[in-house]
């Protein structure tokens, strides 16, 4: 342990008790959701499960509700929504990560625990850090028992990787396959054109170059928080894209794959995974039962709708997790995990256009079979038409708003299933059994929100934990 590391494994939990009793006044913190105690949030990190404990780390700063440099969180779950908060991971203590320990993944074998992430430097100078001035470095941390370091070093730097390449190249996601260990990494190249490295290794540590994927036009300058995964023989590659056309500051979406993502494949159209306004750099892990298990950042950089909860020091969360599925057809779907069901109440079933007063917590499911309004807290509309199978979120109160105004979806087919999870400061829904999903925070009076359906009945469910 070097100084730095040791003062900030003092520094970071004083600060984290001095703001426990700030945040927890805030009437908008979330029940449901994995949040920092203190500080920020941001990308999920190190997705795990090992024994029957699921381990989510996150990008934290602890310092800053609106940023500061980066470490990583930590938290573990049983059964995926009671979360224990765990010390801090990983400090931005040594020369090649002193700038931020940015995001990465998990690989989990013969009991030990190995994290891959992005060792951030930024060196002094007149530099634009985007072409010249900044390292980003494939760093490896190891642990036996998934709380406490044992150590970590630097694999790559900047000019370990192709030519052609931007400082930006970074979002290591490791996974193993037949006998070999795969790595990918999010890059921007000199000329702007996002791309995804491919690197294997036969030892978890000497890596080496054996493809590049990206688009034969560019997409987006810079492909950020790559995750390569298989589902029933299908393989995808979810990228969160800079640079795009798209209804946010950035998109998030993913690809499916048609050849050999080692050697040479095509990539069909992009897909978005979520289209409301807090939604970005999702990762998603293989977890012990054979589900594929994502969490999302609910939040988007750069955006200019904000949080109210900063003023009690906090801000950001992830999504709740979702269960990865496809349809065969080369699309995902997305559901809330099945252990969410455990925590409803008795079931009440307004009729079409009852206005209910509800637990902030809640579960809402409908069939509708033609247009419908969803109208939430009297300051929020989920309107949908069948004529064009348009779904609109739109914001009719600035209050609960924070600066959010509407966001759409157009489905692939009419809207026939409708999940709604709110919480106490966001809402996830969930059309056509996930094949669509539109996320949000929103800001509520404190106490019971209205809930009214026009256009099907519905069955909704309080949620508690």
């Amino acid at each position: 342990m070097n100084a730095l590391q040791r003062d900030l494994k003092r520094l970071v939990p004083m600060v984290e008790a001095a703001g426990a009793a700030r945040a927890a006044a805030d009437p908008h913190r979330q029940k449901l959701h994995v949040q920092p105690s203190v500080g920020w949030l941001n990308d999920p990190n190190g997705l795990c499960q090992i024994g029957d404990e699921y381990h989510v780390f996150y990008q934290y700063g602890p310092f800053d509700p609106t940023g500061g440099v980066k470490h990583w969180g930590h938290v573990r779950s049983r059964d995926l929504f009671h979360w224990e908060h765990l010390p801090v991971m990983l400090y931005p203590d040594e020369p090649f990560d002193c700038h931020g320990v940015y995001s990465g993944s998990a690989l989990v074998e013969d009991g030990m625990l190995y994290l891959y992430y992005t060792g951030n430097v930024k060196h002094p100078g007149e530099y634009d850090y985007i072409k010249q001035g900044r390292g980003h470095n494939v760093c490896l941390a190891t642990s036996r028992d998934a709380i406490h370091l044992d150590n970590k070093r630097c694999l790559m730097y900047n000019q370990d990787y192709p030519a052609g390449l931007t400082c930006h190249v970074r979002d290591p996601k490791v996974f193993a396959l037949d006998g070999r260990y795969y790595m990918v990494l999010g890059a921007r190249t000199l000329d702007d054109h996002g791309e995804v490295l491919v690197f294997e290794s036969a030892d978890k540590l000497h890596w080496n170059h054996i493809n590049t994927i990206t688009t034969p036009k560019a997409f987006g300058y810079m492909w950020e928080c790559p995750d390569l995964f298989e589902l029933d023989g299908q393989w995808f590659l979810a990228v969160s894209p800079q640079g795009i056309a798209c209804q946010n500051v950035y998109g998030c979406g993913y690809f499916a794959l048609q050849g050999d993502w080692r050697t040479d494949c095509t990539l069909s159209e992009f897909h978005a995974l979520d289209d409301g306004f807090d939604y970005y750099a999702p990762q998603s892990f293989a977890a012990a039962d054979g589900r594929r298990i994502q969490f999302g950042w609910m939040g988007m950089p750069d955006a200019d709708y904000t949080n109210p909860t900063v003023e009690y020091g906090w801000q950001h969360c992830l999504t709740l997790p979702r269960v990865l599925t496809q349809d065969g057809n080369g699309c995902l779907l997305q559901a809330p995990a099945a252990e969410l069901n455990a925590l409803r109440g008795e079931a009440r079933q307004p009729a079409d256009g009852e206005t209910v007063e509800t637990d902030p917590c809640f579960d809402l499911t409908a069939s509708p079979a033609g247009d419908f309004v969803l109208t939430i807290a009297n300051g929020l509309t989920l309107t949908y038409t069948e004529a064009d199978r348009t779904c609109t979120l739109r914001f009719t109160d600035a209050a609960i708003a924070a600066g959010r105004t509407e966001r759409k979806a157009v489905l692939d087919a009419p809207c026939r299933s409708l999940r709604v999870v709110g919480d106490a400061s966001s809402l996830e829904i969930f059309l056509n059994d996930g094949a669509a999903v539109l996320s949000t925070r929103y800001y509520p009076a404190a106490g019971k929100v209205a809930v009214q359906l026009c256009g099907a009945g519905s069955t909704l469910y309080s949620l508690s934990i």
